[in-house]
């Protein structure tokens, strides 16, 4: 009865049956959903009421703040409030130092506040201290319609206070509320993810591997598929943790992700399975609990991995790599629990700076202060040309905007729009003509704000995918509601509000995503691109002899790539909102290239602790001839890694080069390093050193075989 009826339901020509599946996976709940949204609502209802009962203005700023601020830890929350000073101060003095300077000269107070909207959108992008960019810009983008009005400047100033005093209620408030919630939570959200999909993988491996076909435990395992790691991911980049931990746990959250993506496709493929495949999914299965009692703190050891980890054939290819991928995730964690490479340099490391490593080499961030700076500048002059102060509004919802990762595309246009009209519209015009005439207390009001911010507050806990939905239901319907201290009689309050909403995201639309001009499946292709390039400097560095400036370079190369990583990721996630004729063949390349993506971290993390030698590091030292082997072997394996780049570009190779010729190249030169082997004391530091070398090896020789007819299929 039940077949019949989804065939039934998949057999309707419907064009949009997969954003109903899409809705469905997104909002289902997931662990720590519902304590997530919890703590955004009570930090939002919590600065709404002390707004309103003590007649603060900016209210909807401090409500819309509380449920933006970072939340995934409660270190990165308590950094929220240390960075309220330096974000502040800098505002004020932009702010007062402008205002002494332009006041008076109209033409000149236009040229200051379009630079500082292009100098506001290029912190957003470029500073290492995201937290003080926000508060920065958040605060002057939120003051300027004030000292455009022709009041006088002690008003001016006191307005500003204000601003400072509510932005700083809602950090305080969300810091108060995370760090209770975090002393009755032994466990992060990374890990208690990480143990959810672990746990439900092995619980199918043990079913199927004694004949048992459960219906529940794959309907989990098809929604762990859905839901995705974007959000693990996003915890983990915030959580404030140290680099190379976040580094080492990026890629076992990568390999986490594939393995339940493999078990998705079990039950599918063995049917009637043989013998050595039941033996392998228990010894999977086995090895999966052990992770998960090391990861909950049960064991203080992972797993040993045997010989037997891998199968040799006889279980057949998916299984084959269901068990490569657990013996990564095990070396992995071995490793993430102190950082090789973060341990051996933490004293050389270069110490965080203002401005991140490639903050003036990458012309990502300059591209977005142009198009970020324009889009706000539109808006301003709009407003301010036509005279309609009321849409004001336009300029607050760019910077907003702006602070979303989502990448340009068709997604965030919908997104965008299709948000701010529920939260405007549906439900803000709504609330002002159907509901709040007939309040007559802050109570009546309370209950409809703790439900609106519910519902926008489970959108924006989803994945990058519709997240962004949510926070604009909220904006919308805060600015709308919370801007006064009564109840609005007249719906032209609102009107303007939601026409200068519709007017922020028009010109966000108009620069990002037309001017721009990329789709995005054209951007992961080029930023993987890129990737694979920085890998193959990052292979030859250093290029200098001087260990402090290798240290410098290795660490700015490091950084680039990593955020590459993430930012391919989030991209990949916007391709299931795209459009058009070429959607499905986006799709298939998105998830090709998310598995390529995968090895290239593996590459990545093998670099990164091979580093320790070619920097010499004391304890690191190799003897001179292995050492200029590995020279040689970095440099074959950065040209291999340029000539994948150009095959992904859609470049021919090179005459006279062969990747296969280069892979066997660097296969002798490991050989020469175990031959070499003559000093028994080095023997075991060699071991390691042969160890990720011929890693190296194996993955740059898998990802040749997948890459090798890229150039003429995409």
């Amino acid at each position: 009865m039940v077949v019949n009826a989804q065939e039934s339901v998949a057999a309707r020509p419907t064009h949009f049956a997969w954003l109903t599946t899409l809705l469905r996976e997104e909002l289902a709940p997931y662990p720590g959903r519902g304590a997530m949204v919890a703590r955004m609502v009570i930090a939002a209802t919590i600065v709404m009421l002390i707004t309103m009962i003590f007649r603060i203005p900016y209210g909807a700023y401090g409500a819309i703040f509380a449920l933006t601020i970072t939340r995934e830890s409660p270190a990165r929350t308590i950094e929220a409030v240390k960075v309220l000073v330096i974000g502040f101060a800098a505002a004020v003095a932009i702010v007062l130092v402008g205002e002494i300077i332009v006041s008076g000269e109209p033409v000149l107070r236009l040229v200051w506040v379009l630079c500082v909207f292009f100098s506001i959108f290029f912190a957003l992008s470029a500073l290492a201290n995201s937290g003080v960019a926000a508060r920065f810009g958040y605060l002057i983008i939120i003051t300027t319609p004030l000292w455009d009005q022709h009041v006088r400047s002690e008003a001016k100033v006191e307005s500003t206070l204000w601003a400072i005093g509510v932005i700083s209620f809602a950090t305080i408030i969300t810091a108060v509320i995370e760090i209770v919630y975090a002393s009755m939570q032994p466990i992060d959200a990374v890990t208690i993810s990480l143990i959810e999909r672990l746990d439900g993988t092995a619980s199918l491996l043990r079913s199927l591997s004694v004949g048992i076909s459960d219906n529940a435990r794959e309907l989990n395992i098809e929604r762990l598929v859905a839901l995705g790691t974007s959000r693990m991911r996003r915890d983990l980049q915030r959580s404030g943790y140290a680099r190379g931990y976040v580094q080492q746990m990026g890629t076992v959250v990568a390999l986490v992700g594939r393995l339940v993506d493999l078990a998705s496709t079990l039950p599918l493929i063995l049917s009637g399975s043989s013998s050595s495949a039941q033996r392998q999914m228990k010894r999977l299965a086995s090895q999966l609990r052990s992770v998960v009692d090391y990861l909950r703190g049960d064991s203080g050891h992972l797993p040993m991995l045997g010989r037997d980890t891998i199968d040799n054939g006889e279980t057949g290819p998916l299984l084959s790599e269901m068990g490569l991928t657990t013996a990564l995730i095990i070396e992995t964690l071995s490793g993430a629990e102190t950082p090789d490479y973060l341990a051996s340099i933490q004293t050389n490391e270069p110490s965080r700076k203002l401005f991140l490593p490639d903050a003036f080499s990458n012309p990502d961030h300059s591209r977005f202060a142009i198009g970020g700076g324009l889009a706000a500048c539109i808006c301003y002059l709009t407003y301010s040309l036509i005279d309609w102060p009321g849409i004001s509004t336009a300029v607050t919802t760019c910077f907003l905007t702006a602070l979303t990762t989502v990448g340009a595309s068709r997604q965030k246009q919908i997104l965008r729009f299709s948000g701010a009209i529920v939260g405007g519209v549906l439900i803000g015009f709504g609330a002002q003509v159907f509901i709040l005439p007939a309040m007559d207390s802050i109570t009546s009001f309370l209950l409809l704000f703790v439900a609106v911010s519910i519902v926008g507050a489970w959108f924006v806990t989803a994945s990058p995918r519709i997240s962004y939905f949510g926070n604009q239901i909220l904006i919308a319907f805060y600015l709308i509601n919370l801007e006064e201290f009564k109840f609005q009689t007249s719906l032209a309050v609102a009107r303007d509000r939601v026409v200068g909403i519709l007017l922020g995201l028009s010109a966000m639309w108009l620069v990002f995503d037309n001017l721009a001009g990329r789709t995005t499946v054209g951007a992961i292709r080029k930023t993987f691109v890129s990737t694979l390039k920085l890998m193959g400097n990052l292979m030859e560095a250093p290029l200098t002899s001087d260990r402090r400036e290798g240290i410098e370079e290795a660490y700015t190369l490091r950084e680039t790539i990593n955020s590459n990583f993430e930012k391919i990721r989030q991209l990949a996630d916007g391709v299931t909102l795209e459009f058009g004729p070429t959607r499905d063949r986006d799709l298939a390349f998105g998830h090709k290239l998310l598995g390529w993506q995968l090895r290239v971290r593996l590459l990545f993390l093998a670099r990164i602790n091979l580093l320790k030698y070619r920097l010499r590091l004391p304890g690191f030292e190799l003897p001179a001839p292995i050492e200029d082997l590995q020279k040689a072997f970095d440099a074959r394996a950065a040209r291999i890694l340029r000539i994948m780049a150009d095959r992904v570009d859609g470049r021919a190779d090179e005459v006279g080069d062969s990747p296969e010729l280069l892979i066997e190249q660097l296969q002798q030169t490991v050989d020469e390093y175990e031959s070499i082997q003559s000093d028994d004391s080095l023997e075991g530091h060699l071991n390691t050193f042969v160890l990720l070398s011929r890693r190296m090896v194996e993955t740059l020789r898998s990802l040749h075989q997948e890459m090798q007819y890229v150039g003429a299929s995409e």
